[in-house]
């Protein structure tokens, strides 16, 4: 039976569904389900206090990339005020590694939060989950479907010479952060890296765990503390998102390690690093202190 193509359009524009089977005449066939129902049902099992329903009520939509293994990179973009076109643009991304999974639970509380508040001073781009193959794997992996480091594997000036001598003389070949043989030679990088370029972010958000620090790098204040979070630099790595957009591209990036990769943080300390969070970004992220 060949495989068919729902596509819903609005005026501004066309989403491809996900493919579904035809049915023989005269056989009942209940509506195909969406790209973000297919991906809340299949991600949201592999997340900490995340449930289906949480993950639908947030309208997630396919970005147009996929991961090596064909699941969609999923976002969501908040507005800010309608008053406000000149906002900060924030560029908030979790599951880099798909062993960390509360980097990612993390996004989806936050992302309520947007929703619940309406549109606010700053503009923020979501992407939850940047490597959902890694987060899919039994036991779910750091590296990528092809074990690469997606956090190894950004185009850092000197990467060809860097990247695989840190690798092979530092962690001793590490499978678990092996940068591969290019940079952004995996479509999950690429489509960071691509998106950044789109976006034009003022500050970038990359979620981690579970070293319980804030890391930064980038042409601003570094932050002194999100909720129990305190700065503490972590390292400067070929090929990592903090070293090529911080560093080269002059984006600021804050690196937020919470410190478990299974256990979420209570609601308290959630709400804690949100807000601590916006009050940095208010303070030390004017648009006169960034690139535009």
């Amino acid at each position: 039976m060949p495989r068919r193509f729902v596509v819903a359009c609005t005026l501004a524009s066309c989403t491809v569904l996900m493919p579904y089977t035809a049915v023989a005449s005269g056989t009942a066939a209940s509506s195909p389900p969406s790209a973000s129902e297919h991906w809340c049902k299949t991600i949201t099992p592999q997340l900490p206090a995340v449930s289906e329903q949480d993950c639908l009520r947030l309208y997630l939509a396919p970005s147009g990339a996929y991961s090596v293994k064909r699941i969609p990179l999923m976002t969501r973009f908040f507005s800010a005020k309608a008053g406000n076109p000149n906002a900060l643009r924030i560029l908030l991304l979790g599951g880099i590694h798909g062993d960390e999974q509360t980097s990612s639970a993390i996004t989806f509380k936050w992302m309520e939060k947007l929703l619940r508040n309406g549109p606010g001073e700053f503009q923020w781009k979501v992407a939850p989950v940047v490597n959902p193959d890694g987060l899919l794997a039994k036991p779910a992996t750091r590296v990528n479907a092809n074990g690469i480091d997606l956090n190894r594997n950004f185009p850092t000036p000197e990467w060809q010479k860097e990247a695989e001598d840190y690798w092979v003389r530092t962690t001793k070949r590490d499978p678990r952060r092996f940068p591969g043989k290019q940079p952004v030679s995996e479509p999950e990088s690429r489509w960071v890296n691509e998106e950044i370029e789109r976006y034009k972010p003022h500050v970038i958000i990359s979620v981690h765990a579970p070293y319980g620090v804030l890391d930064f790098d980038g042409p601003a204040e570094p932050p002194v503390r999100f909720g129990r979070l305190i700065y503490n630099r972590v390292g400067v790595y070929p090929g990592s998102l903090g070293n090529y957009s911080g560093l080269h591209k002059d984006i600021p990036v804050v690196t937020i390690e919470l410190p478990n990769a299974r256990q979420m943080p209570s609601d308290d300390e959630i709400n804690r690093i949100w807000d601590d969070m916006q009050q940095w970004i208010r303070k030390n992220l004017s648009k006169a202190s960034v690139k535009d």
